[in-house]
């Protein structure tokens, strides 16, 4: 790896780069990466929820590469059992004593590929590791590399051999989103074999402290009142309004926070404005809210929250 000095200073220069390079092998794509590297910078990890074929694994793997991440895969199934994932203390002869067989999840970068397919035991076996970073065997705490990061995928429109997501695990992913069909020219660029930008780098690459400093400056952007009063109030219409089967818990509502912090900073702001929290919501509320009446998407329920709470939008942070 490269060290420290060669990374630049400007957090958007870098965010700049970091897209450029993911979007060289993931053509069309800027947003969705964006998002991405918005939910690792706040700490949290993504579901992708889309069709297979759009590039869910393709954005995982380039992610990973382009900021210098070791890179984790499991292919759920529906026989795989939760030590499969976290590990096994076996007995070797040759020591006499019983050895930690670690599992795919000590990574700092884990695809959990098709995670519903695996049964629910299973899908359990990453609440612990993705909430508190650690995972727990035979009575033993053993914690994970920092960073960790997750990707989940999933496809919606896959009845046969899946088990829906409980709400509770769910939860644990900071936000959802798909990446969808590319636009007519990102597809053009695909057919002919073309990359998105040419003289984008192969990758950038950054020490695990020079990843964990940015967390830390995610978690430091500040948020004024008129900010704060503003979250409050989309919360706060989550719960009362009446229109979402439920509202946003507690934990959604820190999700809701982290992820405008941290898109806050990728635009090289130490302070949050009324547009980042408009930017991540659709991302973070998406998994977590339904209608009362039906149709759900992440574009209506931003449409309905914003609509509704528009008249108390701060005009300055």
């Amino acid at each position: 790896m490269k060290s420290d000095e060669s990374i630049p200073t400007d957090t958007r220069i870098l965010t700049e780069a970091i897209l450029d390079a993911i979007e060289a092998k993931l053509v069309g794509k800027r947003e969705v990466a964006r998002l991405t590297l918005a939910a690792f910078f706040s700490g949290g990890h993504v579901l992708l929820e889309d069709i297979p074929g759009v590039g869910k694994t393709t954005l995982a793997k380039r992610f990973a590469a382009v900021m210098g991440l070791a890179f984790g895969r499991i292919q759920f199934t529906s026989d795989m059992l939760p030590s499969d994932i976290i590990g096994v203390n076996y007995f070797s002869q040759k020591s006499s004593d019983f050895v930690l067989k670690k599992g795919p999840i000590f990574t700092p970068f884990l695809l959990a590929d098709e995670i519903n397919r695996a049964m629910p035991k299973t899908q359990s076996a990453l609440l612990e590791a993705m909430e508190e970073g650690h995972v727990t065997i035979d009575g033993v705490s053993h914690p994970l590399p920092q960073p960790f990061f997750v990707i989940g995928t999933q496809n919606p429109y896959e009845d046969v051999g899946t088990f829906p997501l409980p709400h509770s695990q769910l939860d644990r992913f900071v936000c959802s989103f798909g990446i969808g069909y590319p636009d007519a020219d990102a597809e053009r660029k695909i057919l002919a074999g073309l990359p998105s930008s040419p003289s984008a780098s192969a990758s950038v690459h950054l020490t695990p402290d020079a990843i964990l400093a940015l967390m830390e400056d995610a978690r430091t952007v500040a948020l004024s009142e008129a900010i704060l009063d503003y979250l409050q109030a989309v919360i706060r219409f989550t719960r009362e309004s009446g229109r979402f089967v439920y509202g946003l818990s507690t934990r959604g509502a820190l999700a809701l926070t982290a992820m405008t912090r941290s898109w806050a900073m990728l635009q090289g702001r130490s302070y949050a404005t009324p547009d980042d929290l408009i930017a991540v919501t659709p991302a973070v509320c998406a998994h977590r809210l339904r209608f009362v009446e039906g149709v759900t998407s992440a574009a209506r329920i931003a449409d309905v929250i914003f609509a509704s709470v528009q008249s108390d939008r701060p005009l300055s942070t």
